[in-house]
């Protein structure tokens, strides 16, 4: 696959694990398809960008809870794309937990099913 493809591939596979994750957590919104496409592409650059330099100013912390702080980290960069994405909320800092482990758990599953 070429990069374009691949890249595209990634962006609707975020995109279908937060709307799937908009159904089963109900702290978990989206107003429009918009804000949905926007949320999963800014969510994607996060995780390349932002998600990175945390881990590396968590490391310490993450190394003492062996690991487990990055269920934390990828909470709070989901909190920090529905801050900025107008149209995509989450209620909470739990709402935000438990959806970054099932999204990440979902997309796993159907990128195995693709690749």
């Amino acid at each position: 696959m070429g990069n374009l493809t691949l890249f595209l591939v990634q962006w609707g596979l975020t995109s279908l694990s937060l709307w799937v994750a908009s159904y089963i957590f109900s702290g978990l919104k989206f107003a429009d398809g918009g804000s949905l496409l926007i949320a999963a592409l800014l969510l994607g650059f996060a995780n390349a960008v932002v998600k990175p330099l945390l881990i590396l100013l968590t490391l310490p912390l993450t190394i003492v809870t062996i690991g487990l702080f990055l269920l934390v980290v990828n909470a709070l960069v989901l909190m920090l794309v529905s801050a900025l994405v107008s149209g995509f909320t989450i209620s909470s800092f739990w709402t935000a937990f438990f959806a970054s482990i099932f999204i990440s758990i979902f997309s796993l599953f159907v990128s195995g099913l693709i690749f």
